[in-house]
């Protein structure tokens, strides 16, 4: 599910964060979790819109 992949990124950021990783690494994982976030809300709308239609 979305959410869990989304839980699982950030505590992988949170740490990655927590012992000083590369800025390259943080960076990249901050953009992906940036990205599945949107996914999460792009999806979560659709199906909003989809419910005031009906």
């Amino acid at each position: 599910m979305l959410n869990d992949e989304i839980c699982k990124l950030r505590d992988k950021l949170n740490k990655s964060i927590e012992e000083g990783k590369d800025y390259k690494i943080i960076y990249k994982l901050s953009i992906e979790l940036d990205e599945l976030i949107a996914s999460y809300y792009n999806k979560d709308g659709k199906k909003k819109a989809v419910m005031m239609i009906s």
